[in-house]
């Protein structure tokens, strides 16, 4: 039958029922060259879309009834999801009775038999790791005991994703059980009989999905999956938990390497072997440190990265399969929108292993009709308008956004709003991305040269880089009498040019973030942390009555990181300015293995000055019974429990990328991330006018332990707890923590981030003053 070419003509059988297909039908309904989509059998949702009907009785094995379905539907063009039907040669039965076949012939051995494409990739010189094909299980257990590096065991044949066992330890005693389970018990059945044992290569793995007709190749973004089926990359391997693009390793340095190393002579190849590719080719690549190697060959789209490449991908689907069935592919365009897209996918409970069939899923409304967001079915069934499991990967959230941080929070958002019994997905998506372990496309050859510092992990040369590049971030803090320059030695304050024109007390403070910064890796945003460091000692200056004059920061981390210590520094020159001192100058230190990789600790001194004829906070003597306990509002946790909060974040099994419970319209990362509140410019606005008596920062310890700091003996401060709105991001840390109500008031600010002493006839000036300087002050109790 030939192909048609009128425009809105094409009628498409597209063969599975899984998230793959859902989504293939999806995009391919956006076609204005198609008319129809039968999806055979479908899934749950496929046949809800516009164009696409399911044909539940049809399903990927049937090949003679498929192609009666074909012939008698008119059907100008079919599409094959899984790799099965490919493998057992689908495409030879639809061309041989002049169907057009979106997919390989000869070529799919290319993923039915791990040990054809290993050979193949020795005769044609492409990269992948060392390995070894056996048929023997003695011979294979032989050479297992024999080889000095850690190995992967993969089932030669087709094994729904799952044949691939990786080392999770260094006992060899594992893969040995593994190599009977899977040779001598068929573990996976005949695909195991005979296998492929490889070295285990280390670095990020990348998913290239490329259309193909036979000699032009054209990819989608890179994208990067999460086989195993917890978190932290536990447990065994799946189908695929969830999946995101672009990402941040695949550098275009990296993507033209891997075309030029990997993909053309892998087209070449195929082609002078006579099996010439026409179609989707999966290659599943690992970013080593000696640069891109293969993992494996897949000759169809990939699940689940087909549901998250698709929204990218901006284009007619249709257009460019016909392109490459017809080897014209070189006249179209293939091209990505900007942004990220992130893929969550929910598993049955018990998945990869046994699970239950035909538990009732619900959806709340609110998770439709969200702009570019989708929900993907793959394993479901709808009978009676009741939506039900059908399969082991279950329904996936998918979500698309101007960057990787919103997209998740989109994606996990909608992931919320599904439910059903035993329901399961990994909370950790993208985690390498956010975490910074990639492997820079620039290291993948280790030549001889001579050791240098920059070897053995300090760079100088970026050390520099980073001063001159936040030099004007310091000039733009700069007070009256100040002189610093960033690099130098030190900074000066000349006290009389500042205002000090008798000699001034000078106070001093120091302090750091701790572990708050966990946080800002985790999420990979750093510009705000740097606020924090900044209000910790500020504040404390400001409780004794002295006004921030300059500030010097230290950073410690293993490796420099340059736009990550620019960000962070941005953050202390923003903090700098709230609190009207100069950033005179820091420390950037390189200390390797000392401290974690990705991970860095900040601390800074800062100090400050009270004018001549001003008595120190606090004015014990001053105090007396009566006086009122004023609390400004905190913006949150500021700067404190953060160890704790995480520990309480973890247990919850809460994705930091989810919406915040306390906080809906952000997520639980970002929202733990606002900056500590910097109360230079309302208190001194105070001081000038002698209005305060003490002043307490309330951080760790509370305010059980930070107030009774500054009060004298024979005083004791009475503090109603319910004079004040407690944020509900601490009702839920107690609640979903278990934490005692006296834990948390020693633990935790509780929405009170600093504490006045005031006389009561001063109350009413104090909190006007406070209200113009746009602080919300609340009584909170009294001497």
């Amino acid at each position: 039958m030939a192909a048609k070419t009128e425009k809105e003509s094409l009628r498409i059988l597209l063969i599975g029922g899984g998230g793959r297909e859902h989504a293939l039908a999806w995009k391919l309904s956006q076609s204005t060259r198609v008319k129809t989509i039968f999806c055979a059998p479908g899934n749950g949702a496929t046949g809800k879309l516009c164009k696409a009907f399911n044909v539940p009785d049809l399903f990927p094995d049937q090949h003679a009834d498929l192609l009666v379905f074909a012939t008698e539907s008119n059907i100008h063009l079919v599409v094959v999801g899984p790799e099965v039907p490919l493998v057992a040669g689908i495409v030879d039965v639809f061309e041989s009775h002049g169907i057009q076949c979106f997919g390989p012939k000869a070529a799919a051995r290319m993923e039915g038999s791990k040990t054809f494409a290993k050979d193949f990739m020795a005769r044609h010189h492409i990269p992948t790791a060392r390995y070894r094909n056996f048929s023997d299980y003695a011979e294979a257990r032989k050479h297992l005991e024999s080889v000095d590096y850690k190995v992967v065991l993969k089932a030669d044949g087709l094994a729904a994703g799952k044949g691939v066992i990786l080392p999770s330890s260094d006992s060899r005693q594992q893969m040995y059980d593994a190599l009977r389970a899977t040779m001598v018990d068929e573990q996976f059945g005949s695909a195991g009989r005979e296998v492929v044992i490889e070295e285990y290569l280390e670095g990020q793995e990348l998913s290239f999905l490329s259309f193909v007709d036979g000699y032009t190749i054209k990819s989608l973004v890179p994208a990067q999956d999460h086989k195993q089926i917890f978190d932290n990359d536990q447990g065994p391997n799946t189908g695929g938990m969830g999946c995101y693009a672009p990402t941040p390793i695949a550098s275009e340095k990296l993507i033209e390497e891997v075309h030029r190393t990997i993909l053309q002579p892998t087209i070449d190849g195929m082609r002078k072997e006579r099996m010439p590719f026409k179609g989707l080719l999966f290659t599943g690549i690992m970013v080593t440190k000696a640069g891109p190697k293969v993992l494996e060959y897949n000759v169809r789209f990939g699940d689940p990265e087909t549901q998250t490449l698709l929204p990218l991908m901006d284009g007619d689907l249709a257009e460019i399969m016909l392109a490459c069935t017809n080897g014209y592919l070189d006249t179209i365009d293939v091209k990505c929108k900007p942004g990220s897209c992130v893929t969550v996918v929910a598993a049955a409970g018990g998945y990869p292993g046994s699970y239950n069939k035909g538990d009732t899923i619900t959806i709340d409304a609110e998770a439709y009709g969200v702009k570019d967001t989708h929900i993907f079915h793959a394993g479901t069934s709808l009978a009676s308008d009741v939506l039900r499991t059908a399969g082991g990967r279950v329904i996936s959230a998918t979500a698309v956004a101007p960057d990787l941080e919103a997209a998740l929070l989109k994606a996990y958002n909608t992931m919320s709003k599904i439910h059903f019994e035993g329901m399961h997905y990994r909370k950790d998506i993208a985690h390498r991305a956010l975490s910074h372990h990639s492997i820079s496309a620039s290291n993948h050859e280790r030549p001889e040269v001579p050791l240098t510092y920059a070897s053995a992990g300090v760079s100088i040369d970026a050390g520099t880089e980073l001063v001159n590049r936040i030099k004007s971030l310091a000039v733009s803090t700069r007070q009256f009498g100040t002189k610093s320059s960033l690099g130098g030695f030190g900074g000066q304050v000349d006290l009389a040019a500042a205002g000090y024109e008798q000699s001034p007390i000078i106070s001093s403070g120091v302090d750091g973030v701790g572990t708050k910064s966990r946080l800002a890796i985790r999420m990979n945003k750093h510009d705000t942390i740097g606020i924090d460091l900044v209000a910790m000692v500020a504040n404390d200056i400001l409780t004794e009555g002295a006004q921030p004059l300059w500030l010097m920061d230290t950073i410690n981390l293993h490796k420099l990181d340059m736009e990550i210590g620019v960000s962070i520094v941005e953050g202390v020159a923003n903090g700098c300015i709230q609190a009207n001192c100069n950033l005179a100058g820091g420390e950037t230190a390189e200390l390797g293995d000392i401290i974690k990789e990705n991970h860095y600790i900040l601390d800074a001194s800062c100090s400050g000055a009270l004018r001549k004829g001003r008595k120190p906070l606090p004015w014990k003597d001053d105090m007396k019974k009566g006086d009122v306990l004023l609390g400004l509002t905190s913006s949150g946790p500021h700067s404190n429990g953060y160890s704790l909060i995480q520990k309480i974040i973890e247990r919850s099994e809460l994705p930091y990328f989810s919406p915040a419970p306390w906080e809906p319209s952000t997520s639980v990362g970002l929202s733990l991330l606002t900056p500590t509140k910097i109360y230079v410019a309302s208190l001194l606005a105070l001081f000038e006018k002698d209005l305060v008596k003490g002043a307490a920062h309330i951080t760790g310890g509370g305010l059980v332990e930070n107030l009774p700091r500054i009060l004298p003996k024979g005083l004791r401060a009475e503090v109603e707890a319910k004079s004040w709105d407690v944020p509900e991001v601490f009702r839920w840390l107690k609640k979903e923590g278990n934490v005692e109500k006296e834990e948390m008031a020693r633990v935790f600010n509780m929405g009170i981030g600093m504490v006045l002493i005031v006389a009561e006839g001063h109350f009413s000036e104090v909190t006007e003053i406070l209200e113009e300087k746009g602080e919300k002050a609340v009584r909170v109790g009294g001497l």
